[in-house]
């Protein structure tokens, strides 16, 4: 297989089973049970476009799930508070979920702010591939570790 298919494959397996990135802290625990859908679709959309040749990078949910348990540790800064509802407007009207009060929605962002939301995303979706090419290493070393152990039993070799 090419290396391009394999990728692409690797991708859809990722979108479906990488973990969510989320602030480390109390709160991490406490992702709405709706935000993980919303992420795994919107994933799926990013596949999509990195088919038609964009840049394969995080999403608004993956970004709202990162940001939600920072926003309960402590007020951010006027930016990333501008940032948080920007996405948290995106995502909740695009699944249908509350409605963002009129008087706290964020439709635009700086020219500033939007390059932030950029590095948020493309560090996520790094951190997601990083982890993911983690798992795939260690799985590999428990399997040849298990497959090391099992030889002289499978080569009945009696040892």
């Amino acid at each position: 297989m090419n290396n391009r298919i394999d990728t692409q494959i690797d991708d859809v397996v990722g979108a479906l089973a990488d973990p969510v990135i989320v602030w480390p802290g109390p709160w991490q625990d406490t992702l709405p049970e709706w935000i993980k859908p919303a992420i795994t679709m919107e994933r799926l959309i990013e596949n999509m476009k990195a088919l038609k040749g964009e840049a394969p990078t995080g999403t608004d949910a993956e970004v709202l799930a990162y940001m939600y348990p920072r926003s309960l540790e402590a007020p951010l800064d006027s930016d990333w508070s501008q940032i948080y509802l920007y996405v948290s407007t995106k995502v909740m009207s695009r699944h249908k979920e509350t409605e963002v009060p009129a008087d706290i929605k964020v439709e635009l962002l700086s020219d500033y702010q939007m390059q932030r939301l950029k590095e948020l995303k493309d560090w996520i979706y790094e951190e997601r591939v990083r982890l993911r090419q983690e798992r795939r290493r260690a799985e590999r070393a428990q399997a040849v570790a298990e497959a090391k152990v099992k030889a002289p039993e499978q080569l009945k070799l009696g040892v």
